[in-house]
């Protein structure tokens, strides 16, 4: 899994290291929605059922591999 330097800053935070390499490679390839950002980055979603169900976004670059973030969102709504 490609990353930036940002997301492996990122993922040291408390409240983001549970978050496991499979639910993150979950989103990437199994996403539930999809947004293309003006930026031109990915956003993806995925529903974790072993995090109380909760919803992972995760953020790709441009190229539509490399990780820039992953997160719950708990303000995401199908």
């Amino acid at each position: 899994m490609k990353t930036t330097r940002y997301f492996e800053a990122v993922r040291a935070r408390p409240d983001r290291r549970m978050i496991r390499d499979e639910w993150i490679v979950q989103a990437i390839d199994e996403p539930l929605y999809e947004e293309v950002q003006g930026d031109g980055r990915i956003r993806r979603w995925a529903l974790i059922d072993e995090a109380e169900e909760r919803y992972l976004r995760v953020v790709l670059l441009a190229d539509g591999e490399t990780v820039h973030n992953a997160f719950f969102d708990r303000g995401f709504r199908r």
